[in-house]
């Protein structure tokens, strides 16, 4: 289960973006996951509610959004409608993955002394 690893990473980014701030407390932390990242989001959550304790997340709850998977094309930039074959139906070119692999710390919400 890679969610323990990203757990730890994700507690290491936390306390790099905390760490200007001395003596600031941490209150919540958001994280944007993608639905083509491989995570499971349940593993993650407990993991997280697991291994925060202890560390400057001890006492900030974790929101995680999933983003859906979207498909555009590379050329053109025409989005690719979900359930659609992978190709731009104006250039015929292979689409390419626009969103939904991604694996993102978006806020970090604190108090600063």
């Amino acid at each position: 289960m890679h969610e323990y690893s990203i757990v730890q990473s994700l507690v290491d980014s936390v306390e790099s973006v905390a760490r200007p701030y001395e003596g600031g407390s941490v209150h919540h932390v958001y994280v944007d996951i993608g639905e083509l990242a491989g995570v499971d989001c349940d593993l993650l959550q407990t993991a997280y509610d697991t291994f925060r304790e202890g560390t400057i997340c001890q006492d900030a709850p974790l929101t995680i959004e999933r983003i859906a998977a979207q498909w555009e094309c590379p050329h053109c930039h025409l989005a690719i409608r979900r359930g659609e074959i992978l190709r731009c139906p104006s250039c015929n070119e292979p689409a390419k993955l626009a969103a939904g692999d991604e694996i993102l710390l978006r806020r970090v919400e604190m108090e600063v002394a």
